[in-house]
């Protein structure tokens, strides 16, 4: 039994989709969660830059809540820097890119899948590269929404405006025939009814957040790291931008209150 918390982070709110998964499916276990508002959005930024975010948050999450596991609930930060993380530290760490593939793969009929991103994860090639190193013979068609995180992150998830840019933006998924979509940015569930709206509604939305929450289960069972106590888990929210707003929106976006979030200030150890 390990009762230290898991550990999750993303740009700001979007992975707020990975912990409400993972709230839902592992009820007794603690969640640390960071929102790096204070330096959205990861997508436009140069990968190195990212990388060394993604390593700030993950020693901050070791060395001020003792976390057994750490979940990049970030796209972006999940190609910059997964890898790197993977071999640095000695706890378990996790991304979004796998898990999101393997839903994928299950739900396509035709095996024609198409991913949007930030422009930092497409031009990573991370979704590229999954396909071809799993040999799950997909044909993907790879697409970059700048703009949709940062509607998002203003609360806006509806109106006409958000659907003239998807409209926009997602037109090489409509041209390629998919009949699955990978939503590989963990803000894009939020806008899912729009982006629906424009491919279709054949066309077969995948979220990698539950998958995540289903690898971070079947981490803690093989490990021996999950807990099994009866006390009311903890869920604690850090944000290193405007806590307030990181409430209220948050709890908009999670469908659970937050009435409590702390501040993040980096400072030169981190």
């Amino acid at each position: 039994m390990d009762n230290r918390p898991i550990g999750v982070f993303d740009s700001g709110f979007g992975g707020l989709t990975v912990a409400r998964a993972l709230i839902d499916l592992l009820p007794d276990e603690d969640l640390v969660y960071l929102g790096d508002t204070g330096r959205y959005p990861y997508g436009s930024r140069p990968l190195s830059q990212v990388k060394n975010f993604a390593n700030q948050i993950t020693q901050w999450l070791i060395d001020n809540h003792n976390v057994k596991m750490v979940v990049v609930a970030c796209n972006t930060a999940s190609a910059a820097a997964l890898d790197d993380l993977q071999s640095k530290f000695e706890l378990p760490i996790i991304g979004v890119i796998d898990p999101g593939i393997r839903a994928t793969k299950r739900a396509t009929r035709n095996k024609k899948v198409g991913v949007i991103g930030t422009v930092g994860t497409i031009s990573s090639q991370a979704y590229q590269k999954a396909v071809l190193d799993q040999r799950l013979g997909m044909d993907l068609v790879a697409c970059p929404c700048p703009g949709l995180v940062e509607f998002v992150e203003r609360g806006e998830t509806s109106g006409q405006d958000i659907y003239d840019l998807v409209e926009k933006l997602l037109l090489p998924i409509k041209q390629g025939g998919v009949d699955t979509l990978l939503l590989g940015c963990t803000h894009y569930p939020f806008l899912a009814r729009v982006i629906s709206d424009v491919v279709g509604r054949d066309v077969v939305l995948v979220s990698s957040a539950d998958e995540t929450a289903f690898e971070v289960r079947s981490i803690l069972d093989e490990t021996g790291l999950n807990t099994h106590s009866n006390k009311e888990a903890k869920v604690k929210f850090f944000s290193s931008g405007d806590p307030q707003w990181f409430a209220k929106l948050g709890s908009q976006l999670l469908g659970l209150e937050i009435a409590d979030v702390g501040t993040v200030e980096w400072g030169s150890q981190y």
